[in-house]
C-alpha cells in the first residue's frame, strides 16, 4: 500500500513554529511572557546580589582606599604609566585597554573598604592582563562594544526586518556576534579575578582573615557579567521568535 506525503511550503512550515513550541500545550503567547519574566528576573537578581554584596563588604574597613590599592598593584607591576580616572555612576569600573586607563566610580576611587579594594584590584587585574599580551584583553574590548552596541543593534535590525527576512537574519548574525564576544570574556574575567587575588596577598593590601571577603565582591561582581549575558541571550532569542512567528 503506497503512503502519500503533504509537501509544505515553507510559509505554511513557519506557521507551524507555534504550534511546534505549543507541543506542552502552553499558549505561545504565555512562553514568550514566562521566558521575559525570568529573563528579567535574572538581570534583577544579578544587581540585588552585587549590591547586597558591596553593602555587606562596605562595612568592613580597608587598609587603603580603592584608588591606592590599584597604583600599588600598578606600580608593582611596573605600570606607572597607566592612570587611574575617576568616573560618574555606580557599578561602573573598568579598564580601557586602547587608552591604558583604569576608570573606577567614586565609591570605588575614595572607598576604604574591601568592597573598593576588592573591585579595584579586578579591574586592575585587567591592566595586568594587557601588559603580559594576554589575547584575552582584547576581547574585553570587543565584549564592551559588544554589550554597548552589538546586542542592542541586533535587536533593532530584527525589529525593522519585519517583512523583510534578510534583515531580520541579518540583526540576528549581529546580535549572536555581540553575545558570543560577551561569553567569550567570562575567561577573562576569571582570570583578572585570581590574578587580583595573588597580586592582594602578595602585596599585603589585605590581611588573609579579610580575603574571604574580598573574594565575595570579586565573585559577585563575575556571576553578575555571566548573569546580565544569559538574560540578554534569552531575551533577545524570545524576541527574535515572536518577530518571526508574526511574520509568518
Amino acid at each position: 500500500m503506497a503512503t502519500s506525503y503533504t509537501v509544505l511550503s515553507r510559509k505554511q512550515q513557519l506557521v507551524l513554529l507555534p504550534e511546534t513550541i505549543n507541543a506542552v500545550g502552553i499558549p505561545f503567547e504565555s512562553l514568550i511572557l514566562l521566558a521575559t519574566v525570568v529573563a528579567v528576573l535574572m538581570a534583577v537578581s544579578a544587581q540585588v546580589v552585587i549590591r547586597l554584596t558591596m553593602r555587606q563588604t562596605q562595612r568592613l574597613p580597608a587598609r587603603m582606599s580603592g584608588f591606592a590599592a590599584a597604583r600599588k598593584v600598578l606600580d608593582d607591576a611596573g605600570l606607572e604609566d597607566v592612570a587611574i580616572e575617576q568616573v560618574p555612576g555606580s557599578l561602573s569600573d573598568h579598564y580601557e585597554p586602547l587608552h591604558r586607563v583604569l576608570r573606577l566610580s567614586g565609591p570605588v576611587y575614595h572607598g576604604r573598604s574591601l568592597a573598593a579594594v576588592g573591585t579595584a584590584a579586578h579591574e586592575a587585574g585587567h591592566a595586568l592582563q594587557h601588559a603580559a599580551g594576554d589575547f584575552r584583553v582584547r576581547i574585553l574590548g570587543l565584549a564592551g562594544i559588544a554589550a554597548s552596541f552589538g546586542s542592542g543593534a541586533g535587536i533593532i535590525l530584527m525589529i525593522l526586518g519585519v517583512g523583510f527576512r534578510p534583515l531580520i537574519w541579518l540583526g540576528a548574525c549581529v546580535f549572536c556576534g555581540a553575545v558570543f564576544f560577551q561569553i567569550a570574556n567570562l575567561p577573562g574575567e576569571l582570570n583578572a579575578s585570581r590574578r587580583a587575588k595573588q597580586r592582594l596577598l602578595e602585596l599585603d593590601i589585605v590581611a588573609d582573615e579579610d580575603l574571604r571577603a574580598v573574594l565575595h565582591i570579586i565573585n559577585a561582581a563575575t556571576l553578575t557579567y555571566l548573569a546580565v549575558t544569559l538574560q540578554t541571550i534569552l531575551t533577545s532569542l524570545v524576541g527574535m521568535l515572536r518577530y518571526m512567528s508574526r511574520r509568518a
